[in-house]
């Protein structure tokens, strides 16, 4: 996954925008394919990494962990370990991520009349 330089006018206009449209700013948190699909199970509770992979087959483990890191790192997700042997981990959603779940079912609505329309 590749980083867009911060002196390019891409990186710019995308802070930018963000500022701009809180919208697009969430967008930017939980958009793309694996964020969200990743937030649609830990609304139902606590996974381990394990359990989010079989959950969701085509994702790879780095993608899951880059994926994990950046939910937690916006504050979506916590990660707990346990010092166990072996070491056990869980996500889940924090408060501010179960605001997420209203919007969630909104868009599996919308995505369902959609669909129907092809």
């Amino acid at each position: 996954m590749s980083k867009i330089k911060e002196t390019s006018t891409n990186f710019v206009n995308k802070k930018a925008l963000a500022r701009e449209c809180p919208e697009l700013y969430a967008s930017q948190i939980i958009g793309g394919q694996w964020a969200l699909a990743i937030c649609c199970y830990l609304i139902n509770g606590k996974h381990r990494f394990g359990e989010l992979k079989k959950c969701i087959p085509n994702i790879t483990e780095r993608m899951l962990t880059l994926q994990l890191r950046k939910l937690e790192a916006n504050k979506i997700v916590t990660r707990t370990v346990y010092a166990e042997v072996p070491p056990r981990v869980e996500y889940e959603l924090t408060p501010v991520g179960y605001e997420l779940k209203p919007v969630i079912e909104a868009l599996a609505k919308w995505g369902e009349r959609h669909k129907a329309l092809q």
